[in-house]
């Protein structure tokens, strides 16, 4: 043995399922989500056995559906940066994960996915062998090939690996950059191996790679452009993650006076919202120089995107989204490199090139944009109160009333889909970590996603804004249950109108005219809509339904309130339902 190896972790264990819990712990896996089946529970045991004796483990959190583990894992992820795991059975508790997987992948979590897997021990043979018929159904020809495209690692475990660094190498891989999901399957007879003792690396004994530095002359160029600029504009995604990289941007954007602009897609507090740079943008055909920061989709090409004479640069770990096979966006310089360093270079190379003169256009052009954001916000606030009296309720009163309740000190997350650029009309904060959206198009994420973030911050406020249809897909039940037992609270507002704007507004815009549009939408319009006050009611939460305009601010209190006294609480407000648009 090496003198390096000899400095792998040495820890007492019986079982495999020991060494799993204990590498898991070791790896900074605070928690591990577990949805219950007969194939997982050496898990069970594992860390009830760990805890009893003082040895390493995740504690173990009972959710009642697969997609809400997921989901929950991927709230605490996103709030701590730290990664995550979830248990589940075989094959189809890897179903259930459902489109949280798409979410995973996209969103760019770093979740161990496990999954126990059938035995194939022959009945009698050995430990944890096929002793129901069950068994035979649930054998797959490749489990792993459930999730392999949303995945950046998959692995079966088998009688002959380290468990230990089996679990280190996946967390090494999840961690690394650009982050994300990796899935571990495990036979059941498998979990119950003996063993005597286990030996294994940690992943920061693996070794985790540093962040990307950027290229100098690139750096130069890229300033250069910048200070040189009439229009530039800052796109930004997620560098949000990075809480660094958010006041690197700003000193940025302040020195140049530049405008930064969230995406459809921001799925993090990247910019302040209450800055005087943020949303004072110029149409984008007007900009001459674009620097699109972690954003895969920026724009949506078209009349609307950048001109033919825009230098447009993208930064990014991974400035070509490998993992989407198609993409059309050109660019004149793509940057492979850690946002939070090269923002940081930037400034400093663009502090060298700024002249006097161009110091006094930065001005000119700060005084134009405070001028623009000041326009705006009244223009928004007049909007906001046009909409306080209509009936039904109108989603920007809400939306407005939202952002008066929700302060920097919580975290918000935005599920509200088709009213989601109305939550962030109104929500205002500086604070790194306090905004969050799913990253993906997958629905459903909100519920458990905010249990997971009320995990990781238990002293922060947590409030979800999601659509009725979004907030259905989260197996909401579930969520509310675990957050209850748990003492984990969170205030989810609802923004209920019984309808699909995908099965509504997109009908219209494309079928003007059309037999569905006449036909009321059926297949877009849920109607009459589930009580989602009393389902939460039912697991032991607080819900009310609002009605009229005047209630929603007091409604939202009376449930902000309930969860600071530790009870998760729903908000259900009704509004018009969706019909006819054309965008």
């Amino acid at each position: 043995m090496g003198q390096r190896e000899s400095t792998w972790v040495e820890l007492p264990a019986e079982e495999v399922g020991d060494v799993l819990v204990e590498a898991m712990a070791l790896g900074g896996v605070e928690y591990l989500f577990f949805t219950s089946g007969s194939d997982i529970i050496f898990y069970q045991e594992a860390v009830a056995k760990a805890h009893a004796l003082g040895r390493p483990a995740p504690k173990l959190i009972t959710v009642l559906h697969e997609n809400v583990t997921l989901n929950a894992a991927m709230g605490y992820t996103m709030v701590t940066g730290r990664p995550s795991a979830t248990a589940v059975h075989a094959d189809l508790g890897t179903l259930n994960y459902g489109a949280a997987i798409h979410t995973a992948a996209r969103g760019g979590y770093p979740v161990l996915m496990t999954a126990g897997a059938g035995p194939r021990a022959y009945s009698g043979t050995m430990r944890g062998d096929r002793d129901h018929v069950v068994y035979w159904l649930q054998e797959v020809r490749d489990q792993g090939e459930l999730v392999r495209q949303y995945t950046k690692w998959d692995y079966r475990l088998e009688a002959q690996d380290n468990p230990g660094l089996v679990v280190s190498r996946a967390l090494q891989v999840a961690l690394s950059e650009p982050p994300g999901p990796v899935y571990l399957s495990i036979p059941r007879e498998i979990g119950m191996l003996p063993v005597q003792g286990a030996h294994f690396p940690t992943p920061q004994q693996l070794g985790l790679p540093e962040r990307l530095a950027p290229d100098p002359e690139a750096i130069t160029r890229l300033a250069r452009w910048l200070v040189e600029a009439n229009n530039p504009v800052i796109i930004d995604g997620r560098s949000g993650r990075h809480p660094e990289a958010v006041g690197a941007l700003v000193r940025l954007a302040e020195l140049l006076s530049i405008p930064v602009r969230g995406t459809g897609w921001r799925d993090r507090l990247n910019f302040p919202t209450n800055h005087p740079l943020f949303g004072a943008d110029p149409p984008l055909y007007q900009a001459d120089v674009v620097l699109v920061v972690e954003s895969a989709v920026p724009w949506v090409p078209g009349p609307e995107a950048p001109g033919r004479q825009a230098k447009i640069a993208f930064l990014d770990v991974d400035p070509i989204t490998q993992a989407i096979p198609t993409m059309e966006f050109t660019a004149d310089l793509r940057l492979q490199a850690d946002s939070a360093r090269t923002l940081i270079d930037l400034y400093e190379a663009a502090t060298k090139l700024l002249s006097s003169s161009g110091r006094c256009r930065c001005v000119d052009r700060l005084e134009r944009l405070q001028v623009v954001k000041l326009e705006r916000e009244r223009q928004a606030e007049c909007l906001a109160m046009e909409a306080a009296r209509e009936r039904p309720i109108n989603p920007r009163w809400l939306a407005y009333q939202v952002g008066q309740l929700v302060g920097e000190e919580a975290i918000l997350l935005d599920d509200a889909l088709s009213n989601s650029h109305l939550v962030q009309t109104y929500w205002r904060s500086s604070r790194p970590g306090s905004l969050f959206r799913t990253g993906s198009s997958a629905g459903g994420w909100g519920p458990g996603a905010a249990f997971g973030a009320k995990l990781a911050a238990p002293d922060r406020d947590v409030v979800l804004a999601v659509g009725d249809g979004y907030y259905i897909f989260g197996v909401p039940l579930a969520a509310l249950w675990s957050a209850v037992h748990y003492k984990a609270p969170y205030l989810t507002v609802v923004f209920q109108n019984s309808s699909y704007s995908t099965g509504t507004w997109e009908v219209h815009n494309f079928y003007p005219d059309g037999y569905a549009a006449r036909d009321a939408f059926e297949g877009g319009i849920f109607d009459p809509p589930p009580d989602f006050a009393k389902e939460a009611e039912s697991v032991g939460a607080y819900g009310e339904n609002v009605y009229e305009p005047e209630e929603v601010a007091p409604a939202l209190r009376r449930g902000l309130e309930k969860v600071q006294q530790g009870t998760p609480a729903v908000i259900a407000v009704w509004l018009p339902k969706l019909g006819r648009r054309i965008t």
